[in-house]
């Protein structure tokens, strides 16, 4: 088949590497000026696979598509060219002593909600210097052993340029993705099906048939905001969740002494730089988890939107010729590979 696709994020990328895989002629349209471009929310995020604890906010499905997925970039990531890590060695929940009620309203809600081998299994002081021995400070632990992640600006790389067959038409936004045509302002484009991934640059695109807006094109922005840090001799090996009254705190570990501190969500469409209120709380939150942290560095900063619909839950939409998919929200990681897998087994299977 000849395909269109519009929008270059973690779902566009995605899509490209696998229908090359299976022998189908490609093209791609971004706004971004290259393949390196960080305009995409998937560059920002830290790459958490953590199904049981997104269950705090999310339904079981997204659970569901989370387990699957974890599946799928196990086979995905070997297959990709670069050193790519993956990890499932589950992730840690921790609470310090004064949060310990708020705490425990977070696990009795996962283990009301996770089947039964998911449910967050609590660790002692003892097992968690075993598991983490740079971790201090948090007197309540809990493991989530069927969790991981990846480095996403390595995956974000790799899917690129395994997709060595696909026409990347860089700087070329898509004004319009129609059924088996993309429009761009220089030029329309016709395909034999068209995937319509751009999140929020998808937005506010009338529906060809009958001029409503679609759910998949009324898409918000929502701000989040990360620090990488530099700490060179500081140990983490999974990802770990302070449960803090106001963010869900998170640290995750990449290659080169890299650690990702995030957690913000805030309902905005801001896209300036970090604020100074984020800066203060997330950094101080790590820190009391990781006291070796004192002497790391702060040595990037970024902001981006995560594209969400209106209950924060995924969305595909199929049409003969046109397929779109949208509001990944905070899970864009977590689900993004069984999204793809059941876009394409559908197109495939009614053409």
């Amino acid at each position: 088949m000849n395909i269109g696709i519009a929008g270059a994020g973690l779902l566009g990328r995605l899509l490209t590497y696998l229908l090359t895989e299976a022998g189908h002629r490609v093209s791609v349209f971004d706004p971004a000026p290259g393949p390196l471009a960080r305009g995409a929310a998937g560059w920002t995020a830290a790459g958490m696979l953590s199904p049981t604890a997104e269950l705090e906010c999310a339904e079981l499905n997204v659970f569901n598509y989370g387990l699957r997925s974890m599946q799928r970039w196990a086979q995905i990531i070997p297959a990709l060219p670069g050193q790519i890590s993956l990890s499932q060695a589950g992730s840690l929940l921790l609470a310090h002593r004064e949060d310990t009620g708020a705490a425990r309203r977070i696990i009795s809600l996962l283990e009301q909600k996770a089947p039964a081998e998911h449910k967050p299994q609590a660790i002692s002081q003892e097992q968690l210097a075993e598991l983490e021995p740079d971790i201090h400070g948090p007197t309540h632990a809990w493991l989530l052993p069927h969790e991981g992640h990846l480095n996403t600006v390595d995956v974000m790389q790799g899917l690129q340029a395994a997709a060595t067959s696909a026409d990347w038409q860089w700087g070329s936004p898509v004004i319009s993705a129609e059924p088996g045509v993309l429009r761009t302002s220089d030029a329309s484009f016709e395909f034999d099906h068209v995937f319509d991934v751009r999140g929020l640059g998808a937005r506010q695109q009338p529906g060809a048939a009958n001029g409503q807006t679609l759910a998949c094109t009324n898409v918000r922005g929502v701000r989040g905001e990360v620090f990488w840090l530099h700490a060179p001799g500081v140990r983490l090996q999974r990802p770990t969740r302070l449960l803090h009254p106001r963010h869900r705190v998170y640290l995750v570990p990449r290659r080169d002494d890299i650690i990702v501190v995030g957690a913000t969500e805030i309902e905005s469409e801001d896209r300036s730089p970090v604020s100074l209120r984020s800066t203060v709380e997330l950094l101080a939150a790590a820190h009391s988890v990781v006291p070796a942290l004192s002497e790391a560095r702060v040595v990037h900063s970024e902001t981006n939107l995560r594209p969400a619909l209106v209950d924060n839950l995924p969305r595909t939409e199929h049409e003969d010729g046109l397929t779109r998919i949208n509001g990944l929200f905070r899970h864009g990681w977590l689900i993004a590979p069984a999204l793809a897998d059941d876009a394409l087994a559908h197109v495939l299977s009614t053409t």
